[in-house]
């Protein structure tokens, strides 16, 4: 027994959850259709949760590896003492500095050129899973030696491309060693393909274009001259291929930035040293490591080489003036011997020797101010404050020279020319004997330059990989996954605004007489027949019959009841099935209805008067011949056409052959007589119809009709469009008495507490 359990509002009340035009968004409805959606949102998920595992597994793992490199103030400590003026050393202020030099073309350039990262080897890997299995190193597979099966294969290789595709792919453990290679610029960037052909032999295309042979262990070349290849062994079988390809250096050292990254510990400098850490991430960890122990080395010997370039510039300079100034102190002496020769004998009191102690004291510092010019031209410009600072000193000795010369040439004559010569010859001398000095100064300080940078932690790669991050990406994709489903499950909804809940129907004016709950064993006898026809969904049996006690055929024996009243006062004992589009199931509630209304032992007559797309014949399993097209043409009699059913007091009327003009066979009186004479012999008629929105028939056999019901299918039919459905109606002088709600489900979305079914 079924009861049904609902609470009776007025139209003009508000009902809590219930969809509405306006657009409102109602958060329980919402959540009841993601409930009633479930299954598919969790198998989305899951299909997105294997694509995640599926991507964790697949993706190459990528490591991190770094190193520590300490920046000092002080380059070295000397001996001698500090030799700080003499090296031209300034005080650093960051490390700022040093990160771009370790970033720069300088230095990266040249680990690009020690470890070839501008030759780039890529072996063909299958689609999807080739990293994989060359990471994992799983073998190629061995061919079944089955002979039928290899001679169709040989046959038929060309026509199989999976099959050539495992072949030119490479497995684990498949290698080749690459030597030599090197191209013209014009070829720079081109990937070249190099396919084993056995035992140390190889073949070299151009994309399409072959290039030659060659053999491992020998220098070849290619398109005259612009490719040299040496590959020193290959370690792959006949068929598999490599991408050789000779990338432009400016790309290789981009690409190696790019994945290198230099950043200060602490505070930058602290005292008189910083710490700067180098990070690279790569796919390869022993590639890492050699990437970034030959960094840290370049970058210490270009140091080096940077500090002891000034002492380089100085020694230069020294030794271009060392001889000229061995020179100019013979010239002095000689000059100064042949005076005393030619005058015999010139004594100098005390305040001439005292002159020319001054005098050679000014040279000197004269001397070594311009040294200190000549030096600090090549790393200043005149404007420069030490630079100004020196000039101004070598302003200054000149004119303490001045002062003494005048002084001097108080002098008697004699006394000036010795005084004079005495003064070329010691000051050449002093200079001399300190620019030797300075040489063997700066020689020291060559020697003992060891630059500023010391290498504090070598490289090392963390043994686990950084990226992808299995569980995140698993995770991230399990959300997205949901989250798409959920927001397409939601837009369909707000799209598809179908009526949900009778109270939706009653807000247009009329009642509704029952509400038919989805029938899962109606949903299998639709199943069972799709497939033998090409029309959409076919019914194949009545359902009142497979299952008297569904719960469907009991909502209809209620609607049976509700229409026992409202026909009496109606024109006649037929009644109209319509609907406002196809697909409602308006065939399965008049095939019902008429036959639990025969089993209260009524003489009941179905009719279908869809005569374009009618199948009610094919739910008692007989054709559609000689049926209401046929009557409606003339050609047979009323009487005819109805077929008996194994439905005691059930006949029907099948629609016919499919006539030209439908709608004008309906509108003829023969059809009117029709009804009449049938309605005097049976108690109740039963007129399926075609959908109103579509085609006009349904609005002619309301005409006849004493008694029009309209099916609307739940979340289907929007309300706009069973009004418009009305609107039709209403026009043509047709009055639809009521609704009923088909399909109904037991959703979460549409279960407001206002009904329900319970079984007993």
């Amino acid at each position: 027994m079924i009861q049904y359990k609902g609470t009776v509002m007025t139209k003009m009340q508000q009902i809590p959850g219930v969809p509405h035009e306006s657009g409102d968004i109602d958060i329980s409805r919402l959540l009841g259709i993601v409930l009633d959606n479930k299954w598919w949102i969790l198998s989305v998920a899951f299909l997105f949760f294997l694509s995640g595992v599926f991507y964790a597994l697949m993706s190459t793992p990528v490591y991190r590896g770094d190193a520590l490199i300490q920046i000092e103030k002080r380059s070295s400590v000397n001996p001698l003492g500090d030799l700080k003026t003499v090296l031209g050393e300034e005080e650093n202020n960051g490390s700022s500095v040093e990160v771009e030099i370790l970033r720069s073309r300088m230095v990266l350039g040249r680990v690009v050129d020690q470890m070839s990262l501008d030759t780039i080897v890529a072996p063909r890997t299958l689609p999807l899973v080739g990293e994989y299995i060359q990471r994992k190193n799983i073998s190629r597979p061995s061919t079944p030696s089955i002979p039928a099966l290899n001679n169709f294969l040989g046959r038929y290789n060309d026509y199989l491309p999976f099959s050539n595709a495992v072949e030119a792919s490479v497995w684990g453990g498949e290698t080749i060693d690459v030597g030599l290679f090197s191209v013209a610029d014009a070829l720079r960037g081109q990937s070249l393909t190099l396919k084993s052909l056995g035992p140390e032999r190889y073949r070299l295309s151009l994309g399409d274009e072959l290039l030659g042979e060659g053999v491992a262990g020998q220098k070849a070349s290619f398109m005259d001259g612009a490719i040299e290849l040496r590959v020193s062994g290959i370690t792959a079988p006949a068929g598999a291929e490599f991408t050789l390809t000779k990338a432009l250096r400016s790309a290789a050292i981009q690409s190696l930035s790019s994945r290198l990254s230099v950043s200060e510990t602490g505070s930058g400098f602290v005292g008189n040293a910083g710490m700067l850490r180098l990070t690279l991430t790569g796919t390869d960890r022993e590639e890492i490591r050699r990437l970034l122990d030959a960094i840290s080395e370049t970058f210490l010997m270009q140091n080096v080489e940077r500090q002891s370039a000034q002492v380089d510039q100085s020694l230069a300079f020294i030794s271009e003036q060392a001889p000229d100034l061995r020179t100019q102190l013979s010239s002095a002496e000689d000059k100064l011997n042949e005076y005393r020769v030619k005058m015999d004998s010139v004594d100098l009191d005390s305040e001439s020797q005292s002159v020319i102690a001054q005098l050679i004291d000014v040279e000197k510092k004269l001397s070594e101010v311009e040294f200190q010019e000549a030096e600090m031209a090549q790393r200043f410009t005149r404007n420069h404050p030490a630079y100004q600072a020196l000039m101004r000193q070598k302003s200054f000795l000149r004119n303490e020279r001045d002062r003494l010369n005048a002084r001097v040439e108080k002098m008697p004559a004699a006394q000036q020319e010795v005084v004079r010569l005495t003064r070329d010859v010691e000051v050449t001398q002093a200079i001399y004997v300190n620019l030797l000095n300075r040489s063997q100064e700066l020689n020291l300080a060559k020697a003992g330059t060891i630059g500023n940078v010391r290498i504090i932690d070598s490289a090392q790669v963390s043994p686990s990989p950084i990226a992808p991050k299995k569980g995140l990406v698993i995770m991230s994709a399990t959300l997205l996954g949901a989250t798409l489903s959920i927001g397409i499950v939601l837009l369909r909804a707000f799209i598809n605004r179908g009526v949900e809940v009778p109270e939706q129907l009653e807000s247009i004016g009329l009642p509704v007489y029952a509400t038919v709950p989805l029938s899962d064993d109606q949903q299998k006898l639709v199943r069972k027949s799709r497939s033998h026809s090409r029309n959409g969904h076919v019914i194949k049996g009545i359902l009142s019959v497979e299952r008297p006690t569904d719960i469907a055929i009991e909502a209809l024996r209620g609607l049976r009841t509700s229409l026992h009243f409202a026909m009496m006062e109606s024109k006649n004992n037929c009644i109209m099935v319509c609907g406002p589009s196809p697909e409602v199931g308006k065939s399965f509630v008049a095939m019902n209805l008429a036959a639990v209304c025969s089993q209260t032992g009524s003489r009941v007559l179905l009719i279908d008067a869809d005569m374009r797309k009618g199948n009610i014949h094919k739910a008692f399993g007989e054709h559609s011949a000689e049926g209401l097209s046929d009557f409606l043409s003339g050609k047979v009699e009323w009487k005819t056409v109805v077929r008996d059913t194994s439905i005691e007091g059930l006949s029907y009327v099948a629609r016919g052959l499919v006539p030209p003009n439908p709608s004008e066979l309906l509108m003829q009186d023969r059809f009117g007589s029709f009804l009449a004479d049938a309605g005097k012999e049976y108690d109740l008629i039963v007129i399926d119809t075609p959908p109103v929105l579509a085609v006009t028939d349904s609005v002619i056999v309301g005409k006849q009709s004493g008694t029009s019901l309209m099916v609307a299918r739940y979340r289907h039919n929007p309300p706009k469009e069973i009004k418009l459905a009305l609107r039709r109606f209403e026009t043509s002088g047709v009055e639809i008495r009521g609704f009923i709600l088909n399909a109904l489900e037991g959703r979460t979305s549409a279960n407001y507490g206002y009904y329900n079914y319970s079984y007993k």
